[in-house]
């Protein structure tokens, strides 16, 4: 109103309009619109002079609308009340964030034009005319979801001394702009696929298209035509029914609708609060995305808010979730070692020994793990946190032997060949069970090569001479003299060790009584 003002005195001092335009800075155009109202009602240059005073009050009943931009000035009272608030906040967050948050949790009663303005005069560095805003092509309700990682930020867990990183995951729906952000510590496949279950139960209901990053937890392969999926992405899109149309790699234009957001989540969300937890911090951004983010006005929508344009318009058009809870499963490609396991998480897992060497695919569930070779399962474990699960099954059968003729197996055996073998087999394995289980394993397995009745006999005369072990039975066996009482256990064609402790020294007894 003052410009107005100062127009009017030098038109009605007599200066042309033209050069009154000049002076003030003004258009041409600008001068005769306000002089038009003066000359209507009979003013002519060089007329009697009016005080500055009797101007602004006819300017007030010429241009009302004036007044009320005077009036909207008077609001920099109101907000210069935060003044330190604001410079300490502006450190931080963006203009419309601290607008919001004083609006919200202070009271102040201002537009966001006009604390902008204030802003703009008092912070002038805050001024930005470098950010533009460009326009996209309008998507119809239901039909797309874009989708992105940013950082946010690090945060101090409280109660330790541990610095965490934290990502935001961020959906918004094209039409209604309405959105949802889920805060992570760690940007794995579970946590990628997780966030996306997370937000289809927030809207309520599935969009068409999910335009992604081209993150490794979701796209392997960024290919514009033929882009490949993780397993455990792509089994999430086929339960939802959703179609997965993955952004050009380093083409943020491709989903310019969840670009523009990131700035705008990282500063009103979460710069400048403090939390509790990671639940916390993710509850917190459920209610952000409600209360704060969902009732703004939005530019492009003609300032209505996504929240209301995505439950008249949005919400009825998205797909319908399904029935079944979609069960969440992480995808890995070990190698099978050696030992006919693979690792999958901390745990190692069998699988059947053709495969050693093979490399094969995993999938890993809050219940089981599943190994497929190609598109083939091949073996199913119960999952569990660490340790080993093992198959028996999946060794060679030559390869076991050992493991599986338990203490419990020799005994029940060998009791079956002999109550010698029996009685041979219990000793060893009274004290030390495992140290001498491959012995008692040795001594039942000579019943591969000699009958029952031989073995039990060897084991009978090894018992007679003091000395029960697998060397001198196998001794006795290969001699022949299990059933000869009077040949001793130490003939020539016998090893020298199977005389035993009462027989050892009789020859050189003999030897003494002839030299004698």
């Amino acid at each position: 109103m003052i410009d107005v003002v100062e127009i009017l005195q030098h038109w009605h001092a007599g200066r042309p309009k033209s050069v009154v335009a000049s002076s003030v800075g003004v258009d041409p155009k600008t001068v005769r619109k306000y002089v038009a109202p003066a000359e209507e009602a009979g003013m002519a240059p060089g007329g009697e002079p009016l005080s500055r005073a009797e101007w602004a009050e006819r300017v007030r009943g010429w241009f009302p609308e004036l007044v009320d931009a005077h009036a909207r000035s008077l609001t920099f009272s109101v907000i210069d009340v935060h003044r330190e608030s604001i410079g300490e906040m502006l450190k931080t967050n963006s203009v419309a964030t601290v607008h919001q948050r004083l609006r919200d949790e202070a009271g102040l009663a201002v537009s966001a034009t006009s604390f902008r303005r204030y802003v703009w005069s008092e912070f002038p560095e805050e001024a930005d005319p470098a950010k533009v805003t460009v326009m996209r092509p309008e998507v119809p309700a239901g039909e797309e979801a874009q989708i992105d990682y940013w950082f946010l930020g690090s945060w101090a867990e409280p109660g330790t001394d541990r610095v965490r990183r934290v990502w935001a995951f961020v959906m918004v729906l094209a039409c209604s702009r309405h959105m949802f952000v889920r805060p992570v510590v760690r940007m794995d496949q579970a946590a990628w696929v997780a966030a996306h279950v997370e937000a289809f139960d927030f809207f309520g209901g599935v969009p068409r298209r999910l335009v992604s990053d081209n993150l490794k937890t979701g796209v392997i392969r960024p290919d514009l035509y033929d882009p490949r999926l993780n397993r455990a992405y792509a089994e999430m899109a086929e339960h939802y029914g959703v179609l997965i149309d993955p952004a050009r790699a380093s083409k943020p234009k491709d989903k310019p609708r969840v670009e523009r957001q990131m700035p705008y989540v990282r500063d009103s969300m979460w710069r400048g609060r403090s939390w509790a937890g990671i639940g916390d911090m993710q509850s917190g951004a459920l209610r952000w995305c409600v209360e704060v983010a969902g009732v703004r006005s939005h530019r492009s929508l003609e300032g209505a808010s996504p929240l209301s344009v995505f439950e008249a318009v949005e919400a009825p058009a998205l797909g319908g979730l399904p029935a079944e809870a979609f069960e969440l499963a992480t995808w890995s490609s070990p190698k099978v070692g050696p030992d006919c396991h693979v690792k999958v998480g901390k745990a190692l897992y069998s699988v059947p020994w053709r495969h050693i060497g093979a490399r094969v695919d995993a999938r890993e569930t809050e219940r089981v793990v599943e190994v497929f070779v190609g598109t083939g399962l091949v073996k199913t474990h119960p999952r569990v946190e660490r340790g080993r699960q093992t198959d028996w099954d999946d060794y060679p059968p030559e390869k076991i032997a050992f493991f599986m003729r338990t203490p419990v197996w020799c005994r029940k055996t060998a009791a079956e060949l002999g109550s010698h073998v029996g009685a041979v087999v219990a000793d060893l394995l009274v004290d030390g069970a495992l140290h001498h289980l491959r012995a008692a394993q040795g001594i039942i397995g000579l019943a591969d090569r000699h009958s029952a009745g031989r073995l039990d006999a060897a084991c009978a005369r090894a018992i007679v001479v003091g000395d029960p072990t697998y060397r001198t039975i196998k001794g006795i066996l290969a001699a022949g003299t299990e059933t000869d009482a009077d040949q001793p256990a130490g003939a020539p064609d016998a090893p020298a060790h199977l005389h035993g402790p009462f027989r050892l020294f009789d020859g050189l007894a003999r030897n003494e009584e002839v030299a004698g």
